[in-house]
């Protein structure tokens, strides 16, 4: 059915991969957001409105893709995230988008003052930044997921980063995002610090996810001392 795949290999200065890192929606729907999951026997979904992730284990039998085919149902399209693997006749596979993860550095935290807790409220502010700047994918329930910051400035939402996945000894830095009008005064470098250092206060190890060809992004990342942990892909397939 399915042939098993492995993590790819670490990068040289990399950081070592981990098994949950190698699979991190299964590791948190299995884990610590185990009670956001849907399920179908090893199948495992976020509900709709708060990320589009279907999750399976690290070598999938037929079994495990027929039941996230009856969980995700037909016509319903979601994402996989974690190294390629081949899709069955269950699923017609969209396409798959290069994706690095990156580990950070013990250095990283810093508090912010000016960065603010956001909440349900602003929850229409955040996906009209979202739709502007397009970090990746933010629902109108993915503030349920963790803690999101932001910085507002005469009452505008000009930038936020936040928590999303939460795995077993780590948590993942997601949707960081800066208005337009606000890049390049630094202001995503202070939100990713700030939400690293409420995750490290937690006493867990921040990482994140780009897309491969995102150069700025990465670009960013390793100046703050990131390092990769994995490449992997984010595969959007619809079930059939």
């Amino acid at each position: 059915m399915s042939t098993p795949t492995q993590p790819a290999p670490a990068e040289a200065g990399a950081s070592p991969a981990t098994p949950a890192l190698s699979n991190p929606v299964y590791a948190a729907l299995t884990g610590p957001h185990a009670p956001f999951a849907e399920v179908r026997g090893n199948a495992r979904r976020y509900p709709a409105a708060v990320a589009p992730f279907l999750a399976l284990p690290e070598e999938p039998t037929e079994a495990d893709w027929t039941d996230a085919a009856a969980l995700v149902g037909p016509g319903t399209t979601v994402a996989l995230m974690r190294p390629e693997l081949p899709v069955p006749d269950t699923f017609k596979l969209d396409r798959a988008i290069d994706l690095m993860q990156f580990t950070a550095p013990a250095e990283l935290p810093a508090a912010d003052p000016e960065a603010i807790k956001l909440g349900p409220d602003d929850v229409p502010d955040m996906l009209a930044l979202v739709a502007l700047t397009d970090p990746g994918p933010f629902r109108s329930r993915t503030i349920e997921l963790g803690t999101y910051l932001g910085i507002r400035r005469d009452g505008e939402l000009i930038a936020m980063a936040g928590t999303r996945f939460s795995l077993p000894g780590h948590t993942e830095i997601s949707a960081v995002c800066t208005h337009p009008s606000a890049r390049g005064q630094g202001v995503a470098t202070r939100l990713i610090r700030a939400v690293a250092a409420d995750i490290t206060a937690a006493g867990r190890s921040p990482f994140l996810h780009t897309g491969g060809s995102n150069t700025t992004a990465i670009r960013l990342y390793e100046s703050l001392g990131f390092t990769v942990s994995n490449r992997m892909k984010v595969t959007l397939v619809k079930a059939v």
